[in-house]
């Protein structure tokens, strides 16, 4: 798909890696991630985790091969409430780039956007120059604060926001201008470019080409390859529905989050909260089959 689409970068997560290593063509990848464990030693948790670096590094080193920009590699969302887990765990994973002679200017560290999580990014970037892409962001409270660590991008998420309004309001079906996700990225965008904050907007998870053409002139967006298909077959002039001229003609108003005030805001949308919790369990649960899957193989 990349061959055939050709992104300028190319993201990964717990659930497409444990997608990817299930299959025949990557088996090579997964057997050298469990000779890297095996040969590091330590205990069968530690081999395990060793592992399973080296395994998200291996695809990425593999993707980075195809395409000219970046990388997004995922920190385990099992330390998505610790700030230092997540710090050593991103050097980690950038130790290991390093080591397959990949700079860390090709990689972005994917955190979830938890308080924890964003602390995090905001120390990688300024102590490390490690660059951070927040991911399961949901909120406003969530994007604010991620502007205000200063890291280099987010990933709010469209189309899972769209999956909860359906399945807990009466309504089924939304025009693309008035879909909820389509709505809170772009106030997301006009805010930060209202503001001037130089982290990167770029819309993630989509349900329908009619999300992504209704975020047209948003910084990146994120797509798969069913809809970059789909999209690949339209013939049509698209107008940027989103601009740095109209975000700064918008009436949001500047509002600084401290921890408290962040938790509070985030809490205020429903929302946001069930989503985020969700994701987390869920990578989390992709990451454990994951580590079984490995454990296999490093204990024969």
């Amino acid at each position: 798909a990349i061959d055939e689409y050709k992104p300028l970068d190319a993201t990964t997560n717990p659930s497409l890696i444990l997608a990817a290593a299930q299959m025949p063509a990557y088996q090579e990848l997964v057997d050298d991630a469990v000779a890297y464990g095996k040969k590091l030693g330590g205990s069968e948790e530690e081999q395990i985790k060793n592992a399973c670096d080296k395994l998200f590094v291996l695809f990425g080193a593999e993707i980075l091969k195809r395409i000219p920009g970046r990388v997004s590699t995922e920190v385990d969302a099992r330390l998505s409430f610790d700030k230092e887990g997540m710090i050593q765990r991103a050097r980690r994973l950038i130790d290991l780039y390093k080591e397959a002679g990949i700079g860390k200017d090709r990689i972005l560290i994917k955190l979830s956007s938890t308080w924890e999580g964003i602390q995090a990014g905001k120390v990688l970037e300024a102590e490390y120059g490690i660059h951070c892409n927040m991911t399961l962001l949901f909120s406003f409270a969530q994007a604010v604060a991620c502007a205000e660590a200063g890291v280099t991008l987010i990933s709010p998420f469209v189309g899972r926001i769209l999956d909860w309004y359906v399945a807990n309001g009466d309504k089924k079906a939304y025009e693309p201008s008035e879909d909820p996700g389509v709505k809170s990225v772009t106030k997301i965008y006009n805010y930060y470019k209202k503001f001037g904050y130089k982290t990167i907007v770029m819309g993630a998870s989509f349900r329908n080409t009619g999300e992504i053409k209704a975020l047209t002139g948003c910084d990146y967006l994120t797509i798969s390859p069913k809809l970059l298909a789909e999209l690949s077959k339209e013939y049509v002039k698209l107008t940027p529905t989103l601009s740095i001229k109209e975000a700064q003609a918008c009436q949001l108003e500047k509002i600084h989050l401290d921890e408290k005030a962040f938790r509070w805001l985030h809490n205020e949308d429903q929302m946001a909260v069930e989503k985020l919790s969700d994701g987390i369990r869920k990578f989390a649960a992709d990451a454990i089959k994951l580590e079984r899957m490995l454990k296999v193989d490093v204990i024969s």
